[in-house]
């Protein structure tokens, strides 16, 4: 038996030696014993399981990565097993005997992979395969097999350890991938039972490269040739969106979107107390990033095989052997560094593609929860908490992808260099790993601290997005108030919140920073500290391989505060968008004729089959479902409409009419009762909403379009005239929000919509209000009763007197209740007009009147236009709307001049000067501890160990301090810069004229306050401390080369020319995709705040898909960009990596050809050539990093440009040479001098050559037809628009010399459009406080409002957001109270009465004209009501003044146009 044994184990203990077990045991146990096992449980699995069974388990198609997994691998691994058995019989050749244990591993090896392979083939293979036992089995083999390798490792030869390393390696890679495809299989068999989840993983992966891989080879994937294109493009052009590339089919954001949306369901379905956005990614994506994990796992433990290789090398060096093992080793290293190269960037490829994929799906998923949730819902949430979730929230959620496997990688890798550097120092190493260890609690507690400031930081962001939106989007009437600066100074003090919360990140973010950068620097000097005070002494292989092992460390530990800090961001942002998510929705099912929410009747009940609406004792509330139902709009309501009838809604401002009709549409909560509404609907808002786009668009909003039936809208309409005076006709852009139509205008584009649409019931809001009386006429004729609208059912709220008369129905509201119900000939309509002698004016031409009397008339008017200039039109949109700027080129040196500028200089300096020292101080270290190492082994050393213990925690403390003063000096900069930047942005917005806000639309801005500037607050500091520390740290490693090795200096420029070309070439396109991104970006953002304000326009029209469509177009434009961006970087990425793979071979064969002592140059002692080796190594991550932080620095550099462009724009004159007195004007004496005004310098003059005087303390109406120049006039006077010639004088005084800001606050306004913004009732009424309770009550009763105050709970009340909480028509008087506070000499009146019934109207013309006595009041009024009691009128016609006088002298001159107007609509 000794015998046999000897033969199995010469020269060598069977178990043990007495130190340890000995290596004949361990390839017997943990070798032999594995492999027999192996083949024992194959085997029995293969004839266990007859040929045929097991069929079934292939009903999963198996990927491509997932055959090359099963059956290349087991390939390779027989092949490594003879090429042991080949090592083995040439040691017996050359006479070395070796022990059977050594043939018994190898050739045992070989049958394991060879009955793999053989049982692969058979059709049961995935039953053998993928079974329990074997499964389990391939996760504790690897294990076993690491811990053999770790033991036996110092004594292999180099060649053998690589191929053993190479056989384990494939091992884990072999054993990870069954067991994530056997998890994967048993998912999609409980699929098939029901489970939706998974169902759509197979497809995701097999076509994950379905576009590619049939177009392109896989070394062309491999290598990123395929963007060659689009780079060669971008050197000698400007990019554009054609040249990007096609993204490829599986990552089409309605794909993803199908995904998600299903998941999610899911999710709402099984968990609907909690839903989690979360757990809905994991199941979408869930597989695909679990392969992502195997291939880093094969990464990271590549990434260790350079250090081992590096301790080999070194102990060669050291040895000065002539064999070929130097050239095999300095070759393995160059090419475990070629590996890592492809791993990484191919593992950084496939993770973009799933963060964009990811990206896609979110954004989509909240634009679609966006479409479908009612408002009362939505009320939760504010505006710019909505569009914080997909600009921000989206993102960080995102990087979720980013940090979640480094959450056990970096453990990993961590865990991993310990354990080498104990095989190097022993136990010595543990006062290293104290310190570390020392510092978790520290970093948990600062992390736990980043994550509540950076909750309360996106609050504060929130509110300051939110009213960043508010102050862009009523820009136009802060500017009238001259309230813009005391906006600004709210926006500021929301934004010095922010920053406060910021701060205290970024100097937690400066802590963590310091103490992981100082970490392996304490690491280095406590271990080898100890080692040599244990009484060991340091050698080279032994010290730089430890210094190979600390520069690994310092990327995991130096990465993994930022990876707890985005795992909490993650977190944070992915509930609260599970939050919005989770909302209640209200959606229609394809094929019901109403609503699908319990509320509401999708059946119509049997009793009443010609009903087109029923409302049975509805009660509703503005509150959403999860609060309690309060502030009732509508209370006990009960209705029923009959088919095609025509419904009048009338009553007071605040009466309920326009939560009516929300009702029905499902807007409102309802709290009591039940809705039914048979048919489709469509609907016109009170205020119109109208899309940025062309005037066809935003009357076929999504419809096909018919010819015939868009020329009959437009005629009824009475649009044909507008529109064959714009430019482009019907293709006529229209701005944001219809900036360049009148209200007038908006009013009837919006409801041609609906007349367009032909819905089988249409809801209009007071769409008369806001036309002249003729257009009212025209449009209540041709139009709402007109051939168009026949059948239809008609609910129209209106204070129009004509229209209640001609209506089938008139229900009158009063408080939420409805007063009373009938027909409108039982109706007391005298009651309802004795205050109006006349009620509306007539504002037309004579022929236009006679068009409009009769029906007769009504044809040629018809005919007038001819039909090919509306069906013909031009097919291109008239831009009215300035496209985006892109700037060209590299970023401009005057932009980082800015941003030190911003920083500071002195802050610049102290940044730069620390990070230099801090690297020289490392430096310094490493060079101290090669001296050390040379005295030591040349016996030389004259000083103790204590001295140079001593020196070393001397550069240690300087290290130490430098990078604590980076860190800190950094945060302090970043902070100085966003607080810089942002104040300097808003002041230029907040002076920029309206014409600018006109021809930029609101989410461009919003996008350089958000998205750009939440960049340079975060991300720009962030990426450049990384470039800064990437630079000094390249400059370090290149002189210590050049120092040691003389030949690296041949290299450095030949390199450098390669280094500098590469970059070029890169950089000139990656500016340009980065300048694309943020330009395709802003059509996202300002699609979705466009659609937030119309989504129950878009609701009532069941135009979601079509909107939805138009979104998804945005987010494909992002993605191709993202995409392509990622494509460029992954191609430079990968070849400079290559690059650093060629130095470290150079670098290696030049110290292997150094010790054999055949050259006349010396390389210099053991310990500078280790140290040359140690820090070769980093290089290839370095170079990679420095030049993707660079590139990254200049694309979020782009974020300042962008906000600096901004800071360029023009101002508005705010200085003026004249002082005036506070009581200016006192007279009110208004004139106008020859004034010619235009918008643009290509439109018509909106108002030419105008010449009237008014007398001071007059009231003067100014009438004409929508788009006459009314509210030019107003916008003359409050130097909104500068006039092109001629002057205004108030009080004799020119306005141009009086300062702007100064003029407007002595002039008061009442504007076409009410405004209240969210705050207090007190704030919006007076934000001055220069009014006391008692002044504010008693203007809010002249405005008849007090009372509907007083029951909203007084002045101290919350307006929301808009002043939703108010009716347009309370909002209006609001806004008039608001003015009569100001005790302004001159008062204007924009239309103010257009959204108030007539009753009150009248009261208020009464009020203004017994209390504003003394007073000049400018009225621009469509009600004759309005005008016949004052004392003078200005009538306009095409910007000239066609009349003018007092209106009752007028009257009595039958030749007058007045007079005529008054005829006209009494007809």
């Amino acid at each position: 038996m000794d015998d046999f044994l000897a033969l199995i184990c010469p020269n060598s203990p069977f178990i043990w030696n007495g130190k340890r077990y000995s290596y004949c045991f361990e390839d017997i146990l943990l070798g032999i014993g594995l492999n027999i096992v192996t083949t024992i449980i194959i085997v029995v699995l293969g004839f266990k399981q007859k040929s045929g069974r097991g069929v079934h388990g292939s009903d999963v198609q198996m990927t491509v990565p997932e055959k090359s997994v099963l059956y290349f691998v087991p390939a390779i691994e027989a092949c490594l097993s003879v090429l042991e058995i080949i090592f083995v019989w040439k040691k017996e050749h050359n006479s070395q005997f070796v022990g059977y244990h050594k043939w018994f591993y190898s050739c045992s090896e070989l049958i394991v992979w060879t009955n793999i392979i053989l049982f692969s083939k058979r059709a049961s293979s995935h039953y053998i395969i993928f079974s329990r036992v074997l499964c389990f089995w391939w996760i504790l083999k690897p294990i076993l097999g690491v811990l053999r390798l770790v033991t036996t490792f110092p004594s292999l030869e180099v060649s053998v350890c690589i191929v053993e390393s190479l056989v384990v390696l494939l091992s884990i890679t072999y054993g990870t991938a069954i067991n994530v495809i056997r998890v994967k299989r048993e998912s999609f068999k409980r699929s098939l039972l029901g489970d939706p989840l998974l169902s759509y993983d197979s497809s995701l992966e097999e076509g994950g490269h379905h576009d590619l891989e049939t177009n392109e080879s896989i070394w062309d994937l491999m290598t990123f040739k395929f963007i060659a294109p689009v780079m060669n493009r971008g050197v000698v052009k400007q990019l554009d969106c054609e040249d990007l590339l096609q993204i490829p089919t599986n990552m089409a954001p309605s794909s993803c979107h199908d995904i998600i949306s299903s998941c999610w369901q899911a999710q709402l379905t099984n968990d609907a107390s909690k839903p989690s956005l979360f757990r809905a990614l994991c199941s979408a994506y869930g597989w695909s990033y679990l392969y992502l994990g195997l291939l880093k796992v094969i990464n990271d433990c590549i990434g260790f095989v350079g250090p081992l290789l590096l301790n080999k090398l070194i102990q060669f060096l050291q040895k000065g052997s002539v064999t070929s093992d130097g050239y095999l080793l300095a070759v393995s290293l160059g090419l475990t560094s070629i590996i890592k190269s492809f791993l990484d960037t191919q593992y950084s490829f496939h993770l973009a593609k799933l963060k964009l994929k990811l990206r896609s799906s979110i954004m989509t998923l909240i634009y679609d929860k966006c479409l479908h949730v009612n408002l009362a819902e939505r009320s939760k949430f504010t505006n710019g908490e909505i569009q914080t979730f997909m600009s921000v929230d989206a993102d960080r959620t995102v990087n979720l992808c980013n940090s979640f496997h480094d959450t056990w990688s970096l453990p990993l890798q961590i865990g991993v260099a310990l354990y080498l550097l104990y095989t190097q120092v022993k136990f010595a190493f543990v006062s290293g790993l104290a310190i570390t260890i020392l510092l978790i609690p520290v970093n948990k507690w600062i992390s736990q601290l980043i994550a509540i400031a950076t909750e309360q930081m996106m609050k504060e962001k929130d509110e300051r997005i939110r009213r960043t939106g508010e102050l862009l989007t009523y820009i136009r009437t802060l500017k009238m108030y001259g309230w813009e600066l005391i906006f600004s100074s709210w926006l500021m003090e929301t934004r010095s919140l922010e920053v406060k919360h910021l701060a205290t990140r970024k100097y937690l973010d400066a802590w963590c920073v310091f103490f992981w950068a100082t970490t392996p620097t304490l690491f280095s000097i406590f271990t080898f500290g100890l080692f040599t005070l244990m009484g060991n002494q340091l050698d080279a292989a032994m010290v730089f391989t430890c210094l190979a092992l600390f520069n690994t460390l310092i990327s995991p530990l130096n990465s993994f505060p930022w990876v707890i800090n985005g795992l909490i961001d993650a977190f944070i942002s992915s509930r609260r968008l599970s939050r919005f998510l989770s909302c209640p929705e209200h959606r229609s099912n394809v094929g019901d004729t109403g609503s699908s929410s319990s509320s509401f009747l999708s059946k119509q009940p049997d009793s009443s089959q010609r009903l087109a609406i029923i409302v049975q004792d509805v009660s509703c509330t503005w509150s959403s479902s999860d609060e309690p139902p309060l502030n009732m709009v509508l209370s006990h309501v009960t209705l029923s409409l009959s088919k095609g009838s025509f419904v009048a809604i009338i009553g007071e401002v605040g009466s309920g009419k326009s939560s009516l009709l929300y009702s029905v549409l499902g807007e409102a909560q309802l709290a009591h009762g039940y809705i039914y509404c048979d048919g489709s609907v469509a609907y016109v808002p009170q205020v119109p909403w109208i899309l940025s786009g062309t005037v066809r668009d935003n009357i076929l909003f999504g419809k096909s379009y018919d010819p015939v039936r868009y020329t009959d809208t437009l005629q009824a309409c009475a649009l044909d005239v507008d529109i064959e005076l714009m430019v482009g006709h019907d293709m006529a852009y229209i701005g944001e929000k219809g900036l360049n139509l009148s209200g007038g205008q908006r009013a009837r584009l919006a409801l041609a919509r609906a007349v367009y649409h032909g819905s089988d019931v249409i809801m209009l809001d007071d769409v008369l209000s806001a036309v002249d009386a003729q257009v009212a006429h025209w449009i209540l004729h041709n139009a709402i009763l007109g051939p168009l609208m026949q059948g239809k059912t008609i609910l129209l709220c209106t204070h129009n007197v004509q229209a209640i008369s001609l209506a089938d129905m008139v229900v009158v509201m009063d408080k939420g209740h409805v007063k009373w119900l009938g027909s409108s000939a039982a109706f007391p309509i005298s009651s309802y007009t004795r205050f109006s002698p006349s009620n509306d004016i007539d504002l037309t031409s004579k022929n236009h009147r006679e068009s409009c009397s009769s029906d007769s008339s009504s044809k040629p008017k018809e005919q007038s236009l001819p039909e090919k200039e509306i069906v013909h039109s031009p097919e291109i949109a008239e831009e009215i709307v300035e496209v985006e700027l892109r700037k060209e080129g590299k970023v401009e040196i005057g932009v980082y001049k800015n941003y030190a500028v911003f920083i500071g200089q002195f802050v610049t300096v102290v940044i730069c000067l620390s990070a230099i020292l801090m690297q020289a101080s490392r430096n310094g270290n490493d060079l101290w501890l090669s001296y050390w190492v040379d005295t030591t082994e040349t016996g030389q050393t004259v000083h103790s160990v204590s001295f140079y213990l001593a020196i070393l925690c001397l550069f240690c403390a300087v290290n130490s301090f430098f990078t604590l003063v980076r860190a800190f000096s950094f945060a302090f900069g970043g902070l100085q810069a966003a607080i810089k930047v942002h104040n300097r942005l808003l002041s230029k917005l907040i002076n920029a004229p309206v014409r600018f806000f006109d021809q930029t639309p609101g989410g461009r801005i919003l996008n350089r306050l958000s998205s750009d500037l939440y960049t340079i607050d975060d991300s720009l500091p962030f990426i450049m401390n990384i470039l800064l520390a990437n630079f000094v740290g390249l400059l370090g490693i290149a002189i210590i080369l050049s120092y040691v090795q003389v030949f690296f200096l041949v290299l450095l420029l030949p390199l450098w020319y390669i280094y500098s070309k590469l970059q070029f070439f890169y950089r000139s396109t990656s500016r340009e995709l980065r300048r694309l991104d943020s330009v395709s970006r802003s059509p996202i953002y300002t699609s979705f705040s466009e659609t937030l304000d119309g989504t129950s326009t878009i609701r009532a029209f069941k135009s979601e898909d079509f909107f939805f469509a138009k979104f998804i177009e945005h987010i494909t434009l992002y993605q191709k960009t993202s995409y392509t961006e990622t494509v460029a970087s992954l191609w430079l990425s990968l070849r400079l990596q290559l690059l650093g793979a060629f130095i470290i071979s150079f670098i290696a064969l030049m110290a292997v050809v150094g010790s054999h002592r055949s050259l006349p140059i010396n390389f210099g002692t053991p310990g500078l050539v280790g140290l040359a080796l140690s820090y070769a190594a980093p290089i290839v991550s370095l170079l990679g990093s420095f030049l993707t932080s660079f590139t990254e620095t200049e694309k979020e550099m782009v974020s300042v440009e962008r906000a600096l462009q901004y800071m360029d724009i023009p101002q508005e004159e705010q200085a003026g040479c004249l002082n005036v007195n506070p009581d200016w004007p006192n007279l009110g004496v208004i004139e106008f001098q020859n004034v010619t005004l235009k918008y643009m310098p290509s439109l018509a003059p909106a108002i030419y050559n105008l010449s009237f005087t008014i007398a001071g303390g007059t009231q003067v109406g100014i009438i004409g037809r929508t788009g006459a120049g009314k509210s030019s006039v107003l916008n003359a006077l409050f130097c909104l628009t500068p006039i092109c010639s001629g002057s205004i004088l108030v009080d004799g005084t020119d306005i141009r010399n009086v300062p702007v800001r100064e003029l407007r606050t002595h002039l008061a306004i009442v504007p076409q459009s009410p405004f209240l913004f969210n705050g207090s009732l007190r704030e919006n009424l007076d934000p001055f406080k220069m009014s006391d309770d008692l002044k504010i009550w008693d203007a809010l009763e002249k405005c008849h409002v007090k009372e509907e105050v007083e029951e909203a709970g007084g002045l101290d009340i919350l307006v929301k957001e808009g002043g939703i909480s108010f009716s347009v028509g309370q909002r209006q008087l609001l806004c008039l109270a608001r003015a009569l506070l100001k005790s302004s000499k001159v008062l204007c009146l924009d239309e103010c009465t257009a959204n108030v019934d007539i009753q009150t109207a009248s009261l208020l013309h009464t009020t203004i004209s017994s209390k504003c006595k003394g007073m000049t009041v400018i009225t621009i009024a469509h009600r004759i009501s309005t005008v016949l009691n004052m004392d003078s009128i200005l009538i306009l016609d095409h910007g000239n003044l066609a009349e003018q006088g007092n209106p009752q002298v007028l009257l009595n001159d039958e030749s007058s146009l007045f007079s005529s107007f008054v005829k006209a609509s009494s007809m």
